[in-house]
């Protein structure tokens, strides 16, 4: 058997995708499953154990030119199922033209009616993301479920050994939406008040190197270390695997937390759990305001400020709550 998964959507949703994959292998073991995603998220399957190739799109440049430079690709493989998760036009074109025995998506892809089977995506119901992905290889599978997963190497839990002389807590405090990210003077003020025998690791992306370190310059607590941008997206997790917690926004790191089933204290501030993105970790609790605010959520993704201006959904959190996580 031939497999191909595609996402070509953002981090968190490839995590996500590893839990069908995940759920191929223990049905398949011996299947080929190739995935394809967007570039800048192929470190994330590096050296994985079951997937055997990985198709990059860059869909900065030449667009176009090489949506169907990779769908000829996946079409000259001749695979008998490709899973397509992502629900927008450009993954029709590659899952609708690959020339699969059986194409399966949601049926909110605008080019649907070229998938041999289609569901419905609906969100607000309460069900996981990961559940809804996995209910479109049901019929080739089972109905039990399968979670997401990170594969760390060897040489990635090595170059994080440094970091883990002593016991420590990580923090990822940013997001692309402002509204799902917890206010930076509630992250300094956490900082302030958490165990000074543990040492603070502030995670992110290069562009993120900013914001950590006005976090880290404001706080009184001087055992902060700024590691945005310093880390692969495979060394985070390997350092967030041992974390005595994983405090994160609704974003991409609690993904990566959930991929290593590591303690995870999830913030959730404009967008809700019901949504389906939720963490998935035996060891993690949600964290969100118990205010009845009538403006919440405000959207699915969030926001580039909050629309009724006061942000009451992220500063209404208390400090105490995120603290107790590790009582």
């Amino acid at each position: 058997m031939k497999f191909l998964i595609i996402q070509t959507a953002f981090i968190g949703d490839v995590i996500l995708a590893t839990a069908v994959a995940e759920k191929l292998h223990q049905q398949y073991p011996d299947a080929q499953i190739d995935f394809v995603l967007r570039k800048g998220n192929e470190s994330l399957l590096s050296n994985h154990p079951f997937i055997k190739t990985v198709f990059v799109w860059d869909k900065k440049q030449g667009k176009i030119k090489n949506l169907f430079s990779i769908t000829k690709q996946i079409r000259a493989n001749k695979y008998d199922s490709v899973i397509n998760l992502h629900r927008f036009a450009s993954s029709g074109i590659i899952a609708g033209f690959s020339g699969a025995k059986e194409i399966i998506g949601f049926d909110k892809n605008p080019l649907s009616f070229l998938f041999s089977k289609k569901m419905k995506h609906e969100i607000g119901t309460g069900i996981h993301e990961v559940e809804r992905n996995q209910l479109l290889i049901q019929h080739l599978t089972d109905k039990s479920f399968a979670k997401p997963k990170l594969y760390p190497t060897a040489t990635n839990f090595e170059s994080i050994k440094k970091y883990k002389t002593n016991s420590f807590v990580c923090l990822a405090p940013t997001s692309v939406w402002f509204t799902k990210q917890y206010p930076k003077e509630k992250w300094i003020e956490l900082c302030d008040q958490l165990p000074k025998e543990l040492t603070i690791y502030l995670l992110g992306a290069p562009n993120d190197d900013k914001a950590c370190e006005e976090i880290k310059s404001s706080s009184k607590n001087a055992n902060i270390v700024n590691l945005a941008g310093k880390l692969s997206f495979l060394e985070s997790a390997a350092l967030m695997k041992d974390a005595a917690m994983n405090y994160v926004n609704d974003s991409a790191p609690m993904h990566i937390a959930s991929a290593m089933n590591a303690k995870t204290t999830a913030i959730y501030c404009s967008t809700v759990p019901a949504f389906g993105f939720g963490p998935l970790a035996e060891n993690a609790k949600i964290i969100e305001t118990i205010e009845k605010l009538t403006c919440r959520p405000c959207g699915l993704h969030g926001h580039k400020a909050c629309p009724e201006g006061h942000f009451k959904c992220a500063f209404s959190i208390e400090t105490s709550e995120l603290l107790n996580r590790l009582s």
